[in-house]
């Protein structure tokens, strides 16, 4: 919520004012200064909405504050055209309050579009939360990656690596409301101070790695006419796009990692197909190349890969995993999941692998939910729940 800054006022006495934590308000407003901010500034102040109030015979700030248990000063300052002691049962007024419910809603068919309105939406009412695009897809769209906290442990989770995934990026985007929402309401998570997490801990969320694909997958062949073509000619005519996993370019980009490449190589598809098709060396696609310039630029302390399905999840790679810290916290992801936490799989050249090659550090794929991709909608809450705790725990660790 966007508002202007009064004479004397100050960020520390809206945190006051309105119980949202200090340091979110001032990391709302990085251009401000916080101790000298001249009156007519705009500013931001997360997590807050009004509701619109029809003044009744009677009515008076006074009267309204006390029954909706606010500062009245807080009704001066959504008000500052109204004068007080001249209201009339005609007027109307806004009265401020901390958003207590999630603001999107990730239970839906989740495509580029879909993510692009709610990141934006995210945004407005938690400007704390950052946006870097780290780079583009095949078709130019971007791959959005969201900051938030101020901690030295750098944590990195993300979502539709492939396209017929696209249920784990509605997953993430509740997730990261759940928490922006926490913090401005100060509310834990599960029993974990949401605040001490910001403060101890920045969690990088990419909550879709492959726009091109799931937008395949949702909606159909784009309108390019030569890729149209391309998609169509990879699913042997097939309009219907579900079983699709690669991005657009028949490149299965969880295969694309410079971690035993050259062993996964030899028995995936030798061209272009709608999955598993490594591509002709290692770092070729975008979206790919975009993930690993990621992991060196912001120097993730681990990595999270949502991926569906199976309910297990997989955290060593040849030996290379960092010991006993990997395993601490594969079980800790089991215990609060129930899902089955297995070190090694017959596979190589994924995101994770190459992660904990390069970096010696812990990561993870989890496989969300149970049954044949794309995993319908309506497994969407119980996954959710069972997701949850290894979200939370990720940050904590």
């Amino acid at each position: 919520m966007e508002i202007q800054v009064r004479n004397g006022d100050s960020l520390w006495y809206y945190s006051r004012l309105l119980s949202i934590p200090y340091a979110l308000i001032k990391d709302s407003n990085p251009t401000v200064h916080p101790g000298n901010i001249e009156a007519g500034t705009n500013v931001y102040l997360p997590g807050i909405d009004v509701q619109r109030y029809k003044i009744k015979n009677g009515d008076s700030f006074f009267k309204i504050a006390e029954e909706k248990d606010l500062p009245i000063d807080a009704l001066y300052l959504f008000n500052p055209d109204v004068h007080p002691k001249k209201i009339f049962v005609k007027d109307e007024i806004k009265i401020p309050y901390v958003i207590p419910f999630p603001c999107i809603q990730g239970k839906r068919k989740y495509d580029s579009n879909v993510l692009k309105k709610d990141i934006d939406h995210l945004i407005k009412t938690y400007p704390f939360i950052k946006k870097q695009t780290i780079g583009h897809s095949v078709q130019g769209k971007p791959i959005d990656m969201l900051i938030i906290g101020k901690g030295k442990k750098k944590v990195h989770i993300n979502g539709s690596f492939h396209g017929n995934e696209w249920i784990t990026s509605g997953v993430l985007m509740k997730f990261i409301n759940e928490y922006a929402r926490a913090l401005t309401t100060e509310e834990p998570l599960n029993d974990v101070s949401s605040y001490d997490l910001y403060k101890t801990t920045t969690l990088f969320a990419v909550p879709m790695v492959d726009p091109d694909g799931v937008d395949l997958v949702l909606q159909g062949p784009p309108e390019d006419l030569e890729i149209k073509e391309f998609v169509l000619k990879l699913n042997k005519g097939k309009r219907d796009f579900s079983a699709w996993k690669a991005n657009i370019r028949g490149v299965d980009l969880n295969n694309q990692f410079p971690a035993r490449w050259e062993l996964e190589q030899p028995r995936k598809p030798k061209e272009p197909a709608p999955r598993d098709y490594p591509g002709k060396a290692p770092l070729t696609e975008p979206e790919a190349i975009a993930m690993a310039e990621a992991a060196y630029k912001y120097d993730f302390d681990r990595i999270v890969a949502l991926h569906t399905q199976g309910k297990e999840l997989y955290w060593g790679f040849e030996g290379e995993e960092p010991m006993p810290i990997s395993q601490h916290i594969a079980e800790e992801f089991e215990r609060l999941s129930g899902y089955k936490a297995i070190r090694y799989v017959d596979s190589y050249a994924g995101y994770k692998d190459w992660f904990i090659q390069e970096f010696r550090r812990p990561g993870f794929t989890i496989e969300l939910g149970i049954g044949v991709n794309p995993l319908p909608l309506r497994q969407f809450d119980k996954i959710y729940e069972e997701t949850r705790g290894i979200l939370i725990a990720s940050l904590y660790m």
